[in-house]
């Protein structure tokens, strides 16, 4: 493989890990704010680890429409 090659795959691959650290970011910032309403105490409630759980699940669903209609325009 060429030096050139390696660094094109190299950059890919620093660009994906940095697309992963922003979502994951999001992810918290957005469920947080959603679901934490209160000051949180040594864990979560019931309530909120439901919350948390459907609400990254949401935010991981409409990341993977958004990329696919991305790609699709491609």
């Amino acid at each position: 493989m060429e030096k050139s090659e390696e660094l094109q795959q190299f950059l890919e691959q620093e660009k994906q890990k940095a697309m992963i650290s922003e979502m994951v970011g999001k992810l918290t910032n957005v469920c947080w704010d959603k679901c934490i309403t209160g000051t949180p105490g040594s864990k979560f409630s019931s309530g909120e680890t439901s919350c948390l759980t459907n609400c990254a699940q949401r935010y991981m669903d409409m990341s993977i429409i958004i990329m696919k209609r991305f790609q699709s325009m491609q």
